[in-house]
């Protein structure tokens, strides 16, 4: 029972990371990053400080035994040479003294030099781990730089992305249902399109029935001028007696009154 409530929380702490992985904001997770690299450089500088501290206190302290070395060289051959004057003078207490405080500054003297010796080996070793700590600060620096510089290109491309993805759902918005009440881009050019012609083919029946009433209006003029032209004629051919009364005579004649 214990392991399946485990997998089920190992499980849920993987989802909500997922989630949390796709709804995070690019920018916001790449200055982290930069942020991190910042602090890993402080830290790894903070190392090689202290490993370049080291080696310049073991220097410190090689240079004290050294001269300490010296000085218990130069007390050792002091002594031997009073304790020779000593026993050349006949005084032979004082050449003995002499002799043991010789024989005291050796025994110091072998213990010091076993000191040097070990500082030797541990300045060598350090200035080779300050040797190693300087190079990685400097090789950790240009990496650094050059994650700052593949920042600005990653921020560069990540703004042209979006750019590129506003412009797809643009682009997809015309020709896709967004929604049920809201029509696309398409039918509602279709829908303009469909009244533009219409009202087209509406005015364009309009001109029709009015160039049919101009025209039949021009016949109609042209009929009554042939028609008086006609009764011109007739009159000086002496033929209106005989002959049938014109559209306009018939007209005139209906227009008087009758006479008494």
């Amino acid at each position: 029972m214990f392991k399946y409530l485990k997998r089920q929380w190992k499980y849920f702490v993987a989802k909500i990371s997922g989630r949390a992985e796709a709804n995070a904001d690019p920018k916001v997770q790449l200055e982290q990053a930069i942020g991190e690299s910042h602090s890993q450089h402080k830290r790894l500088k903070e190392q090689a400080t202290n490993v370049i501290a080291n080696q310049k206190q073991a220097e410190i302290r090689l240079n004290k035994k050294m001269e300490e070395l010296g000085k218990l060289n130069a007390n050792a051959r002091q002594a031997l040479i009073m304790a020779s004057d000593a026993d050349k003078a006949g005084n032979t207490d004082k050449a003995a003294e002499y002799t043991r405080a010789a024989e005291t500054i050796a025994d110091k003297l072998i213990s010091v030099e076993s000191d040097v010796e070990n500082l030797k080996l541990m300045v060598l070793e350090s200035t080779a781990a300050a040797d190693q700590a300087k190079a990685a600060v400097q090789q950790n620096s240009r990496l650094l730089q050059e994650k700052i510089a593949e920042k600005s290109k990653l921020m560069s491309q990540l703004d042209q992305a979006q750019m590129q993805e506003e412009m797809n759902s643009a682009m997809a918005s015309l020709t896709e249902t967004v929604g049920d009440d809201v029509p696309t881009f398409n039918e509602v050019q279709e829908k303009i399109e469909a009244r533009y012609a219409k009202a087209k083919a509406s005015s364009e029946l309009q001109e029709v029935t009015v160039e049919n009433r101009v025209l039949e209006i021009e016949q109609a003029t042209a009929n009554v001028e042939a028609q008086s032209r006609l009764s011109e004629l007739r009159a000086e051919l002496g033929l209106d007696a005989g002959a049938q009364p014109t559209a306009v005579e018939t007209g005139e004649t209906q227009a008087k009154p009758a006479e008494g």
